[in-house]
């Protein structure tokens, strides 16, 4: 007798959300709030760093620009993947209360 795999369910199970999950993802958020000043203000250390080591006065300016840079990169990266979390969060539903995924154009 051959063996048939059992069609997988679309459907994952809902996850309740408690309180505290809640402040784990406004902590998330509140992160990206000091991750750019922070990312400016190592560049320019470091910067500031070689600058007197070199003996040279343009590398503190890269540094600040490369702080910028970075710190943007990583911030949009994060907002990028708390979309993304949000959106598989939610589903989306057609208005019937059955819940079925609205199928878009």
């Amino acid at each position: 007798m051959p063996f048939h795999r059992a069609i997988p369910d679309d459907k994952q199970p809902v996850k309740t959300s408690s309180g505290l999950s809640m402040y784990v993802e406004a902590e998330k958020l509140m992160h990206l709030a000091f991750v750019l000043p922070a990312a400016v203000a190592v560049g320019w250390g470091a910067g500031w760093w070689a600058d007197n080591r070199l003996h040279q006065h343009w590398i503190a300016i890269v540094g600040i620009v490369f702080g910028c840079i970075s710190g943007l990169f990583y911030v949009i990266q994060q907002a990028i993947a708390a979309e993304k979390k949000s959106r598989k969060e939610e589903p989306i539903q057609n208005g019937t209360e059955e819940g079925t995924p609205d199928i878009r154009p």
